[in-house]
């Protein structure tokens, strides 16, 4: 678990950094939120939770079929 003085933007694998950010801008891409390269934030609270937990549902769904296959 992250201590309390770390970022809670550092990656636990540095190496997806690229995969990550795509992966963001394709989900707000998806639910029609307007995200810029660099600052965004002039999103509301809203938007950027949406994008949030939008990317967690879908990670949470691979990983489901990822373990359906296995099993």
């Amino acid at each position: 678990m992250a201590n309390s003085n770390s970022n809670s933007n550092t990656l636990n694998i540095p190496e997806s950094r690229q995969a990550m950010y795509n992966f963001k801008h394709e989900v707000a891409n998806e639910l029609g939120v307007n995200l810029k390269q660099g600052y965004n934030g002039d999103l509301t609270s809203r938007e950027a939770g949406s994008i949030g937990g939008m990317m967690v549902k879908k990670m949470i769904e691979a990983q489901e079929q990822s373990m359906s296959k296995n099993a």
